[in-house]
């Protein structure tokens, strides 16, 4: 196949996005929770604190979409909303000790999906991915 009517490598990187969210989908369901709830307690996980517009910016999702989010995720105990002590308006959300239980019960699955997409790279090229992605990433928030 010629460069010319080689994959995109957009179309190439969603495809990989549908295939890992599709297993994601398999380890995660069996929990009670989604891909995009899962999105979010990781992303809790690593910035606990964060505002319902903040965590919706870091998991893809618009805010109107986060507010059903942290509601069912809040039912189901995974999380707690607490008023900003400094700003009496602002309600932070941090993972609640069964929020942090279940992302441990999902941690291996999770971990054998990454390694197994991944097997066929060294830690080097898996590293120049991780940057490359990011750069990537960056590149496109950056422009208009």
């Amino acid at each position: 196949m010629t460069a010319e009517h080689a994959p995109r490598i957009l179309y190439q990187v969603k495809q990989v996005e549908l295939a890992v969210r599709g297993r994601l989908d398999a380890v995660v369901r069996p929990h009670g929770i989604t891909v995009t709830q899962y999105t979010a307690l990781t992303v809790l996980e690593q910035h606990p604190g964060m505002s319902s517009a903040q965590l919706a910016r870091h998991a893809f999702v618009s805010a109107q979409a986060m507010e059903g989010i942290v509601r069912a995720l809040g039912e189901a105990g995974l999380i707690e909303r607490v008023r900003d002590a400094d700003n009496r308006r602002r309600m932070t959300i941090s993972l609640t000790a069964a929020g942090t239980a279940l992302l441990a019960a999902c941690r291996s699955d999770v971990d054998r999906i990454e390694a197994e997409a991944f097997a066929g790279l060294s830690s080097t090229e898996r590293s120049a991915l991780g940057r490359w992605l990011q750069d990537a990433r960056r590149a496109l928030e950056q422009s208009p």
